[in-house]
């Protein structure tokens, strides 16, 4: 592979970006190969990290190659990154990304498709699409304006404004800030815990969640009540919820402490 490292570690394939030298940019040939590499996690592993090589997670879309493009070519790389993202965000597994330096344009992009996001505190996020004269083309109208909210999102296009991590957690761009150099360790260590749930479980949070936020709430409830029924009589949830009753499996506990 020439953009991406994958190594897949006990039931977790962790997935690198790879072009350091170029703030690990995404070019079409990046998105041809990571939607490989999707398929392949999904083969394979049963949750998946994804992180940056060198000193930035990703600076966004690769502007030399984007300005030779036609429109109409412009519009079809567009709605690539929109199916390919979609792979991740309502796949088969769960993706964890430990986020580091740069997180602009297009790698808050491929962020917001992630559904938890692990930040060290050397990141940064923008979408400065607008001072390029360009307009997000990754998803972010969606993705990234759900999670931080439309004002939000309005800001950074219209000033160009670059916030750091704890202005990125408040606003729900990340669910966990960590030190310098912690946040590939931290994002493996949750892919693990979602790896054990039940693979009927993780598959229903990751599909039905999002849908359900686009229902009206009476069609949202109506839709939970028929997940809740079939994901409870699976055969592995039976098993789970028995282990429970007869206290072969720990409670929940305080933060901190041992279940």
């Amino acid at each position: 592979m020439d953009y991406l490292t994958y190594e897949l570690r006990g039931e977790i394939a962790l997935v690198g970006l790879n072009r350091p030298e170029k703030r690990n940019a995404i070019s079409d040939a990046f998105i041809e190969e990571l939607a490989v590499v999707i398929r392949r996690a999904e083969a394979e592993a049963k949750a998946a990290v994804i992180f940056g090589h060198g000193p930035h997670f990703c600076a966004g879309l690769d502007l030399a190659e984007h300005v030779k493009k036609t429109p109409f070519e412009g519009v079809h790389g567009s709605r690539r990154w929109h199916e390919v993202f979609g792979w991740i965000q309502k796949g088969k597994l769960p993706w964890f990304g430990a986020l580091h330096g740069a997180v602009v344009g297009g790698g808050l992009e491929l962020a917001s498709s992630l559904h938890v996001r692990v930040a060290d505190s050397t990141a940064f996020f923008a979408l400065p699409e607008g001072q390029r004269g360009i307009f997000v083309g990754g998803g972010a109208s969606v993705r990234s304006a759900r999670l931080m909210g439309l004002a939000r999102m309005t800001d950074m296009m219209l000033t160009g404004r670059s916030v750091d991590v704890d202005t990125a957690e408040r606003w729900n761009l990340v669910q966990y800030v960590v030190g310098e150099g912690e946040a590939l360790q931290t994002a493996i260590a949750l892919a693990e815990k979602a790896a054990s749930n039940a693979e009927i479980s993780n598959y229903a949070i990751i599909n039905a969640l999002p849908r359900i936020q686009d229902m009206a709430s009476d069609d949202g409830l109506f839709v939970e009540s028929f997940i809740a029924s079939f994901t409870a009589t699976s055969p592995e949830a039976e098993e789970r919820l028995q282990a429970f009753l007869q206290k072969k499996a720990g409670k929940v506990a305080r933060p901190g402490e041992a279940g």
